[in-house]
């Protein structure tokens, strides 16, 4: 039992030139709880179920309160109570922090709670600091984690098909839900198994998703320069799987649409100085457009803010609009997936359906 391309694809509407996606860090702006920030989830996610948005991932990370996604099978879960037809899925889970087993376990569950609407998402770094990561894995060493990734991935897939050859060690050992429950007696099992997609910012991931033939995720969203790279690295090193017969890659997109330009500039510069932050040990709630707008910046932050929001496509709706059109024409990814950032979950909200009547995308 494997996935298939018909679970991986996408279709393009309205004039969108690709399908549109959205991925949720579920932010925390300052003032606000994690309460809100995952409500503002459940209503981003059915917002995007009705406006033809293809599949709602959510992120990994930790220790960081700004961002409320440490735990993404729970979120998913939650989603899949209020939600009947998009695709749910990580983007990703960082497969080092966990045991294979217990991935495969989480996501046959949420396979049984959403059938045939699932992806599983993974990436190799820790999606948090150094000493975070420790903690998570119970061991200082960290590169061994990222450095055995094939080697996990593999025995992932293995978990989630159930095809550990005889004599393995874990020959005997079953995911469970997953395929085992069709081979008990009287069992009857789902026809689904979550796709299996890899993330990454550089190119190892693009490389191995490619040897393997399977669907790839890029980051251009916090790694743009190379992301044309990825791209190139993916699609050449492509080998047709029982997945996929031709490639298919999206890139993450960091996009706010408004109906004010100028509330664009102001949010987009608030969620830089988290950013700023974050990067300097100093991560805190998502501040608010007064606050940055009062903060001192130096001028090597300054530097920082500009050169980030540079890739961060912000405007009016017809400005997002077009910075989205020109990016799909310069990578020529498969598909788009667009995290907004702002300071109040609302206006998150806003942006997605802005983004959607630009495009004409239905309403349902």
């Amino acid at each position: 039992m494997t996935a298939t391309a018909d679970e991986t694809r996408g279709t393009p509407h309205g004039t969108a030139p690709a399908p549109l996606s959205v991925l949720d860090l579920v932010t925390v702006g300052a003032g606000r709880t994690a309460t809100d920030a995952l409500r503002t989830s459940v209503d981003i996610a059915r917002l995007a179920e009705s406006r033809g948005y293809h599949r709602y991932w959510v992120a990994e990370h930790h220790s960081m309160p700004g961002v409320a996604s440490s735990s993404p099978a729970v979120i998913l879960a939650h989603l899949a109570a209020h939600t009947t037809r998009i695709r749910l899925g990580s983007g990703g889970v960082m497969l080092p922090n966990h045991a294979p087993l217990v991935i495969a376990e989480q996501f046959g569950t949420l396979e049984a709670m959403a059938s045939g609407r699932v992806d599983l998402g993974l990436g190799r770094a820790p999606g948090t600091d150094g000493a975070t990561a420790a903690a998570l894995r119970r061991t200082d060493r960290l590169n061994e984690g990222a450095d055995d990734f094939p080697q996990q991935l593999a025995e992932l897939i293995r978990f989630l098909d159930d095809d550990f050859p005889d004599g393995h060690p874990y020959s005997r050992i079953h995911a469970v839900p997953g395929p085992i429950q069709a081979t008990s007696p009287g069992g009857v099992q789902s026809p689904h198994r979550p796709p299996v997609w890899l993330l990454g910012s550089s190119g190892f991931s693009a490389r191995l998703a490619g040897s393997l033939g399977l669907p790839f995720a890029f980051a251009h969203h916090f790694s743009a320069q190379n992301t044309v790279p990825a791209l190139d690295l993916y699609r050449e090193s492509f080998r047709p799987s029982a997945v996929l017969d031709e490639p298919y890659a999206l890139i993450g997109v960091s996009a706010l649409a408004t109906d004010d330009e100028n509330e664009a500039r102001r949010q987009v510069r608030a969620a830089a100085l988290n950013m700023v932050r974050l990067r300097t040990g100093r991560p805190g709630l998502v501040p608010s457009p007064e606050e940055a707008e009062a903060y001192p910046f130096s001028p090597m932050e300054q530097e920082f803010i500009d050169s980030w929001n540079a890739n961060v496509i912000h405007g009016t709706a017809d400005e997002v609009r077009s910075g989205l059109d020109d990016l799909h024409k310069r990578t020529g990814a498969d598909e788009l997936m667009i995290t907004s950032h702002a300071h109040a979950g609302d206006l998150r909200l806003r942006s997605y359906e802005l983004i959607a009547d630009a495009y004409g995308l239905p309403n349902d």
